[in-house]
C-alpha cells in the first residue's frame, strides 16, 4: 500500500512467534503463599469471604509445606490467629505462640522452604489496632514509640523459632531500623526485614480482616497508614525505610498502586506487592459468576504485577497458579 508505515507492529504478534517477544515472565519463584494458622483447631477452617482458602491447624502445616515444595513454591507469608487476645498482644511473642509453633513445624518439614512472618499486633490485640494503644489529644490512638518495643519482641520471638524474613506491617516510624537493631542485637543479622513500606489504608482488605480476626473495636488506622490519594508520601515512607536498612520493599495493596510499584524500582531493592484479600475475592466472584475466565483474570493480574516492578508476588492465587504452571511444562 502506498505511503504505509513500513514498521508493521503486528508482525511482532502473529502467534507462531508471540512468545519469543514476551517482555515479562512470571515464575512460580515469584509468588509467595499467605497462610493463616489458627491456634486450637484441628481441622481448616473456610473463610466465607476468600472461597477457596481456610484458616490451617499447626498440626497440618508439614503437609501443607510439602505440598508447596512439590509445585515448586519457596516461600509462604504467615499469619497467626491465637487462642486469647489481650491488650498488649503478649501472645504474638510467646515462645509457644501460633506464629512460634508454626514456623518450626514449616521449617522442619521443609528446611529449604523460606519462611516469612507478619509481624504486627492487630490479629493479637483485643481492640484490634496494631500496638499499643493511649490518649493522644483527646483521643486513643497507636502509640508510636511504645509500640517499637512490642515489634521489636515479636520480631525476635520469630527469629528465634526459624523465621528467614519478618515483615513488620504497623507503619510505625521508625519501625524498620528499631527491629534491625533489635534482630542484630539478638544475633539474627541474617534475617531479612521485608517491610510494608508503601502499605495504605485500603477498602480492600475486608476479607483479610475476616481471615485473621484482626478488625478494629474503635476508630480507623487512617493515622497510621498511608491515604490512597498520597502518591508522594509512600515514597518517602519507603526512602526512609531504605535508610533504616529494610532488605525488601513491599507496596499494599498491590493492583491499584503499580505507579507507586514502579515508583519503587530506583532504590534498587527487590519489591514485594501484596495482591490482598479484596482483590482476590473480586476476581474470585466474578469468575464464579461466569462475568470473566478466572484463569486469565489471575495470570494477567500478576504478569503486570511483575511488569510494574515486582520481585515477589504474595497472592492467594499462588497454589492455583504453580499449578496451572505445571500443566504448562
Amino acid at each position: 500500500m502506498d505511503g504505509f508505515p513500513a514498521r508493521r507492529m503486528r508482525r511482532y504478534r502473529r502467534r507462531i512467534v508471540q512468545e519469543l517477544f514476551t517482555e515479562t515472565c512470571m515464575h512460580v519463584s515469584n509468588l509467595v503463599v499467605p497462610v493463616f494458622m489458627e491456634e486450637g483447631i484441628d481441622r481448616p477452617v473456610p473463610i466465607g469471604s476468600m472461597p477457596g482458602q481456610s484458616r490451617q491447624p499447626v498440626g497440618d502445616l508439614p503437609a501443607l509445606a510439602e505440598r508447596l515444595q512439590a509445585l515448586g513454591l519457596r516461600s509462604a507469608l504467615l499469619f497467626g490467629i491465637p487462642r486469647e487476645k489481650d491488650a498488649v498482644a503478649s501472645s504474638a511473642y510467646a515462645p509457644e505462640g501460633v506464629i512460634q509453633q508454626s514456623v518450626r513445624a514449616m521449617k522442619k518439614a521443609v528446611p529449604d522452604l523460606v519462611v516469612a512472618t507478619d509481624v504486627c499486633a492487630c490479629e493479637y490485640t483485643d481492640h484490634g489496632h496494631c500496638g499499643i494503644i493511649g490518649k493522644k489529644g483527646i483521643e486513643d490512638d497507636l502509640l508510636n514509640d511504645p509500640s517499637l518495643g512490642l515489634m521489636n519482641r515479636i520480631a525476635v520471638s520469630h527469629a528465634e523459632a526459624g523465621a528467614d524474613i519478618v515483615a513488620p506491617s504497623c507503619m510505625l516510624d521508625g519501625m524498620v531500623g528499631s527491629i534491625r537493631a533489635a534482630l542484630d542485637d539478638a544475633g539474627f543479622e541474617d534475617v531479612l526485614i521485608m517491610s510494608y513500606s508503601s502499605k495504605f489504608a485500603s477498602g480492600f482488605y475486608g476479607p483479610f480482616r475476616e481471615a485473621a480476626d484482626s478488625g478494629y473495636s474503635f476508630g480507623d488506622r487512617t493515622t497510621y497508614q498511608l491515604n490512597p490519594a498520597n502518591a508522594r508520601e509512600a515514597i518517602l515512607e519507603s526512602a526512609l525505610d531504605v535508610e533504616e536498612g529494610a532488605d525488601i520493599l513491599m507496596v499494599k495493596p498491590a493492583g491499584y498502586y503499580l505507579d507507586i510499584l514502579a515508583g519503587l524500582r530506583d532504590f534498587g531493592l527487590p519489591l514485594a506487592a501484596f495482591q490482598v484479600s479484596g482483590e482476590y475475592a473480586m476476581i474470585r466472584a466474578a469468575a464464579e459468576r461466569g462475568w470473566i475466565d478466572g484463569r486469565v483474570a489471575v495470570m494477567e493480574s500478576l504478569t503486570c504485577l511483575r511488569r510494574a516492578g515486582a520481585d515477589l508476588i504474595i497472592t492467594y492465587f499462588a497454589e492455583e497458579a504453580a499449578g496451572w504452571a505445571s500443566e504448562e511444562q
